[in-house]
């Protein structure tokens, strides 16, 4: 990170990255806050669980697109810190209000206000990056920008510490800490940054001011065209969705199949998410160092099959083994090898983006993935009750691996341009 301290603009991203840093730990130590909640509300509940979890996707869809669309016309940095400030509030009054309410339906409210203002701060966020940083920098930006998300994985840790010992109301307070902190210092971020625009971008420009204002049904339809148009752009959307929906298949079955394995409730997923956030971490960092040498195309399927490998890995020997050191070690490597896939994708996109339609570029693909989990996750949900977990485990990671070696042969003759290195 002191890579960036050589000028003023560079050092923002310095505060940016520390000011994410603080925001996804208010995120995890909130989400935890919420299960802590639940429990003492609804104990064993699926039902009141899942009602819960469908307020924190409603809103991907929802406000999504529209978001979109607007950050392309605010100020990108003004948006973010607004986020921040007004989730630190929400947080609060759930704190000391809502949580002593005798009824549920204020909080889902409030989740859902919440997650909706997430969705406007993710595409600002990564739309952000390039006003930030110098165009060289890009790709150990994104870098760096995605191991703020792998550090806060950690908080999930913290956030059940701190609610096992203080209670909902201790984590909903330390989750609106996360959101001030994280808002202070978005906001001392020098107010303008300007990116010289290419030749393409000023021909672009002129023509956005010759037409007239159009509304946000009509700008969202030109984002789906804007994607459509551009190979790289649609090349990773495609990535990405079968990326989440292999997660997402993966995502419930999981949590039985290691409650299973380990005779536990919570405390070894907890273990379990150490090393593969760790994992995604190292993994990160070493695609930010040494990536430019590997063609992106290649860095993307290489990882969906080590994954596969891993995951198929994990639930063959954990299943067969029940041994928590070697299930560690696995998750760690997991971590490693598809790390490096969610940074070549961003940084891709911002690249070959026009920076006017940065934020509706990245609001749809959140769209996309999100959805793409969702749907996988319902449809494992509904498998696991004809098929044990460990088929559906190795499934999912012989899915990520045909991919990829499809993927690979495919585009191996692509070896060149932004798809065949990262510059």
């Amino acid at each position: 990170m002191w890579y960036f301290i050589r000028d003023k603009k560079s050092r923002d991203f310095i505060r940016f990255w520390f000011a994410q840093l603080f925001s996804q730990l208010g995120d995890r130590v909130y989400q935890m806050a919420l299960v802590g909640m639940m429990a003492i509300r609804h104990p064993g509940s699926v039902m009141e669980m899942t009602n819960l979890i469908s307020f924190t996707i409603i809103p991907v869809f929802i406000v999504g697109p529209i978001a979109g669309v607007y950050i392309d016309r605010w100020d990108r940095r003004t948006t973010l810190f607004v986020c921040d400030f007004i989730r630190c509030v929400l947080v609060l009054l759930a704190a000391f209000y809502l949580v002593h309410l005798p009824y549920i339906w204020p909080m889902y409210a409030v989740v859902f206000i919440i997650f909706s203002l997430s969705r406007c701060y993710v595409p600002a966020k990564m739309s952000f990056i390039p006003e930030i940083v110098h165009e060289d920098d890009l790709l150990i930006a994104n870098s760096l920008s995605a191991t703020t998300g792998m550090i806060a994985g950690v908080g999930i840790l913290l956030g059940a510490l701190i609610v096992e010992y203080t209670g909902s109301f201790g984590g909903f307070c330390w989750g609106s800490v996360g959101y001030f902190f994280s808002g202070v210092l978005v906001f001392s971020i020098a107010a303008f940054h300007h990116r010289l625009p290419n030749r393409n971008e000023i021909i672009a420009g002129t023509k956005e001011i010759l037409r007239t204002q159009k509304s946000v049904w009509h700008e969202i339809i030109d984002g789906i065209r804007y994607i459509r148009t551009q190979k790289e752009i649609g090349f990773i959307f495609w990535m990405m969705t079968i990326l989440l929906a292999a997660v997402g298949a993966i995502y419930v079955v999981i949590i039985v199949f290691i409650q299973q394995a380990f005779h536990s409730v919570t405390k070894d997923l907890g273990f379990m998410a150490v090393p593969l956030v760790m994992g995604l971490f190292l993994g990160s960092l070493a695609y930010g160092r040494w990536g430019a040498k590997v063609a992106v195309f290649k860095v993307i399927f290489w990882s969906l099959i080590s994954g596969g490998a891993m995951v198929v890995l994990f639930a063959t020997m954990v299943g067969a083994t029940h041994n928590r050191p070697l299930a560690l070690g696995v998750a760690f490597m997991l971590g490693f090898v598809i790390g490096p896939a969610t940074i070549a994708s961003n940084t891709v996109v911002n690249k070959v983006c026009a920076m006017k339609m940065s934020g509706k570029v990245f609001a749809a693909l959140e769209f996309v993935i999100y959805l793409a989990f969702w749907v996988a996750m319902q449809t494992s949900s509904f498998l696991s009750q004809y098929i044990e977990s460990l088929w559906i485990l190795i499934a999912a990671g012989g899915i990520f691996m045909v991919v990829g070696l499809a993927g690979l042969f495919k585009f191996k003759s692509a070896d060149h341009g932004l798809m065949g290195e990262t510059r």
